[in-house]
């Protein structure tokens, strides 16, 4: 993956104090750059003469985010959520994947950094200082890839020695890419975990554009292990496609012929879900992909998603092609019921604080 450059960085007024922001300029000369009011990234008027939606990805935005960066993730419902922390210092993501939420969730086209990121950090240390006996997982994948715009934030490098230092917390960081070269020779102690998206190499290629290769993630999942990490897979989106079976049979076989089955922390699934409004702008966006044009119904969220049997058939075959290659390896359900874990697995969590436990153990 090429690392990320902008053609044009807008820095907000009040981040120029902080000394991220003069750090990521270092790493990004000659592109011109321009102060903008001190506003809310998601206001509809940013720089004062037109709205986000006229910037592209080419833009960074540098801003400081004054609430909190610590929050639930928003499983919930029916769902046995996995009791997940997600904290967000940055909004977007420079690869293209047809079905990515950020695409609707978002009104800033624009890719953005907060700089305050002392901030962040020591709302995580008291967080974590309030909590010493409770285990808690803790992902920044939520609202961008965790590490496609690290080559310039060199944010991995504060965050991963930060959860070094906690015995009651593991950092995952999530992502497609291959810009693993900061979490080299870090002091990470086993306190976080690298994990990676992925999916058939069919559904990499036609869907999931300007992100790495199946072969290159892989790659860079095997190099974290050496460095000593443990990692992690999530296939999600499961996708439902003529060929799926053999595809994602492939996949998993692949993955643990590479890596040592004994440093990988956990897999998840989790079939395509999406809202209304995303099925037609995939339609729109992505003229070529067949994602839109599938079976779905409601869900009691108010999402698209598959029919149940057809999610719990794929869940059943894809655990069992992992239970065949890594038998101890941990699988879960991500946004799925109770009923549909014990359908697809036989058996289940009793609830999301015990799933939580499971995969504190697991990592």
């Amino acid at each position: 993956m090429v690392p990320y450059i902008p053609k044009q960085i807008l820095v907000q007024e009040q981040s120029w104090q902080d000394r991220a922001t003069h750090e990521i300029l270092e790493r990004l000369p000659g592109i011109p750059t321009h102060t903008i009011k001190n506003t809310d990234s998601r206001s509809a008027d940013l720089d004062g003469t037109a709205d986000l939606q006229r910037h592209t990805k080419d833009t960074l935005i540098l801003m400081r985010f004054a609430g909190n960066f610590l929050k639930n993730c928003q499983g919930s419902g029916a769902e046995i959520c996995c009791n997940y922390k997600i904290v967000s210092y940055a909004w977007n993501c420079p690869m293209e994947c047809s079905y990515c939420v950020l695409q609707c969730y978002l009104n800033n086209n624009a890719m953005v950094v907060c700089t305050n990121i002392e901030d962040l950090l020591t709302e995580v240390r008291a967080t974590l200082g309030r909590s010493p006996v409770r285990s808690l997982r803790i992902g920044t994948g939520e609202l961008t890839d965790s590490l496609a715009l690290d080559s310039i934030t060199q944010y991995s490098q504060r965050i991963v020695p930060l959860f070094a230092t906690h015995s009651n917390a593991i950092l995952e960081l999530k992502t497609k890419s291959d810009q693993i070269g900061n979490l080299k020779d870090l002091d990470h102690r086993g306190r976080t975990v690298v994990s990676w998206s992925m999916n058939s190499r069919h559904i990499c290629s036609t869907e999931e554009l300007g992100a790495p290769s199946f072969e290159t993630r892989l790659a860079a999942a095997v190099q974290c292990q050496e460095w000593g990490y443990k990692v992690g897979f999530h296939f999600d989106p499961v996708i439902f496609y003529e060929e799926w079976e053999t595809g994602y049979r492939e996949a998993v076989r692949d993955i643990f012929r590479a890596v040592d089955p004994g440093r990988v922390a956990w897999v998840s699934l989790g079939a395509l879900r999406f809202t209304p409004h995303l099925r037609e702008l995939v339609r729109k966006r992505f003229p070529k992909s067949r994602i839109p044009y599938g079976e779905f119904v409601p869900g009691h969220h108010g999402k698209l998603r598959y029919f149940r049997p057809i999610r719990e058939e794929m869940y059943r075959r894809i655990r069992s092609w992992i239970r065949e290659q890594a038998p101890g390896v941990f699988v879960y359900l991500c946004m799925e019921s109770a009923a549909v874990w014990q359908r697809s697995f036989g058996e289940r969590p009793r609830n999301a604080a015990h799933l939580n436990q499971l995969l504190v153990v697991s990592g």
